[in-house]
């Protein structure tokens, strides 16, 4: 399974969208500081999360979700 999800910062307005085979240990990576990209927002709650079973779908909705459109989309529908 893939997992693509949507954290949001408990100390800013910020939201990140990712993709993981391993939700628990991703999540807990990101709130240790060991990601770059998150370290300087943590904590990290997770805001939402869709589980896929093919890959390619992941990849692409993970890549919708980056978008202008995607961003719009999350924010009002999930």
């Amino acid at each position: 399974m893939k997992y693509v999800y949507i954290l949001q910062s408990e100390v800013s307005e910020r939201f990140y969208v990712g993709i993981t085979d391993d939700l628990p240990a991703r999540i807990r990576k990101h709130n240790a500081g060991e990601v770059p990209h998150t370290s300087k927002f943590r904590p990290w709650r997770l805001k939402t999360y869709i589980a896929f079973s093919d890959p390619r779908q992941a990849f692409a909705f993970e890549k919708y979700l980056k978008s202008a459109s995607g961003r719009a989309f999350a924010k009002k529908r999930l």
